[in-house]
């Protein structure tokens, strides 16, 4: 595809940056994002996704620890200082993204297209980051998400007992008779960026779910998980 043609300037090629937030204060995996899967930090793991993506132009991390920082300019990642006021738990990833975008911009690097990816997803396909990227590009999406297919039938508790919240608990259909429902992975998030800054929030506009592989949908927020996905990893043909 010629980008020049879907840029907001006739002539102008979108840029296309993907930003990875890593910071350094993980507590229920300490030193989470260097941690490694099948070999290879999980921070290096992302940087090597979005390099490999044909689509993304540049690839930034973003974070307030000087370890994070050498792995990702090892794996070939520019490296963004975070600063200590939203590099705290409750900082929001959005604040992240949006001073990386800053800085990148005032270094000679404006993105039309900001790649949001998480270290903590470590199996993401490059095919899915150029696919989604297509359609921002394309104009078929504002933003477009990593989801996975679901058929699991969904309770939340209550004072009174448990409560079905996605079906009939009367009704039990076949999984083949159920209507796909999609969970948010949280691996990747593709947008543009004019209407991300104007929203500052991920999702706007039309939105819609790049389809993944649901045996690729882990999302390391503990030991086990980290544990899961490295025999995943060390399984899988090299």
């Amino acid at each position: 595809m010629d980008r020049a043609e879907h840029g907001p300037e006739q002539g102008h090629v979108p840029t296309v940056v993907a930003v990875i937030p890593a910071r350094a204060g993980s507590k229920g995996v300490p030193g989470k994002n260097i941690r490694p899967v099948g070999g290879v930090p999980l921070v290096a793991r992302a940087v090597a996704s979005a390099r490999a993506a044909a689509l993304i132009d540049e690839v930034a991390v973003t974070t307030d620890g000087p370890d994070i920082a050498e792995v990702a300019r090892a794996a070939g990642a520019i490296v963004v200082d975070r600063p200590a006021e939203i590099a705290g738990d409750t900082a929001s990833s959005e604040s992240a993204l949006l001073h990386a975008l800053d800085v990148l911009e005032a270094d000679g690097l404006p993105a039309d297209v900001l790649v949001f990816i998480q270290a903590t997803s470590p199996f993401i396909d490059p095919t899915d980051l150029d696919a989604a990227v297509q359609r921002v590009l394309d104009g078929e999406s504002d933003v477009v998400l990593a989801a996975a297919e679901t058929h699991s039938f969904l309770w939340r508790q209550t004072d009174a007992g448990a409560a079905a919240i996605n079906h009939d608990s009367s009704f039990r259909p076949r999984r083949q008779d159920r209507e796909a429902q999609y969970v948010e992975t949280g691996a990747f998030y593709v947008m543009r960026v004019d209407g991300f800054r104007e929203a500052g929030f991920r999702f706007f506009g039309r939105v819609d779910l790049a389809v993944t592989d649901e045996s690729h949908s882990v999302e390391i927020d503990t030991p086990a998980d980290l544990a899961l996905a490295d025999a995943i990893a060390r399984s899988e043909p090299s």
